[in-house]
């Protein structure tokens, strides 16, 4: 398992969790807008010394001494769900008494089955990048069409989630908003495709030091608010995180 960083205290990472934030080395997907180039290409950064990994020792101990300070654990990356181990590492923080989360790009359905099926997760937060028309540009992979292998794996995620949360699982569904990526009709065919969700947040863009490609904007409060609305007809319960509006 590839520690790539722990954030050891977040209020914000993992809702109604007092957490830390574990994040787990490579990706699958290059989106261009990603803060965590460092964590998606991770072993060059390892070996061009930007990242120092944590080892699985240190982490451990680090949760068990935090015990009662701390109540959850959100496993993040990169994606989280390459890693075969990833059962057998979430079945060892359960031990220590930890809600967990995962955040992952729905690429794994398989995975996501087994860890909500095994009771090894507890909230998954799914990204939906955009429309299946537009996934392989927003998610950096060129060449990418609505009806390859990738989109099938992807729409099969959402319907885990949907399912599951009919039977009482706790999930989101989540999209970074970018102002060259998104618009209304974006909005409308996304939220039509998660209807029903248990939630779905709208996160507005913002630059920083670790953006794999810089170049990108975010769209006005006033415009994430309209998206919003066109949202809640087929997610009632749509909401804006990270900016005031």
């Amino acid at each position: 398992m590839q520690i790539c960083a722990l954030a050891k205290t977040t209020l914000l990472d993992y809702p109604q969790h007092v957490a830390a934030t574990v994040f787990l080395g490579g990706c699958n997907f290059r989106c261009p807008y990603c803060h965590n180039r460092d964590i998606v290409f991770a072993d060059d950064s390892i070996k061009n010394g930007a990242l120092t990994p944590c080892s699985s020792e240190a982490l451990f101990s680090f949760l068990k001494k935090r015990r009662g300070i701390l109540t959850g654990v959100c496993l993040t990356g990169g994606e989280p769900t390459l890693n075969p181990e990833l059962p057998d590492f979430l079945r060892r923080i359960k031990a220590l008494g930890y809600s967990t989360k995962l955040d992952t790009n729905g690429s794994n359905p398989d995975m996501l089955r087994r860890l909500i099926e095994g009771r090894l997760i507890d909230y998954c937060a799914m990204d939906i990048k955009n429309t299946p028309a537009k996934y392989g540009v927003t998610a950096g992979l060129p060449g990418l069409s609505a009806d390859s292998p990738l989109l099938a794996h992807i729409r099969a995620s959402v319907d885990i989630l949907l399912a599951a949360g009919r039977n009482g699982f706790d999930y989101e569904f989540r999209t970074t908003i970018v102002k060259e990526l998104h618009d209304e009709h974006d909005m409308c065919v996304i939220s039509d495709w998660i209807a029903g969700a248990s939630a779905y947040f709208l996160q507005s863009y913002t630059e920083s030091a670790g953006v794999i490609a810089r170049g990108f904007h975010a769209h006005t409060p006033e415009t994430l608010k309209r998206f919003a609305g066109l949202c809640a007809a087929a997610v009632p319960n749509t909401q804006i995180r990270g900016v005031t509006v």
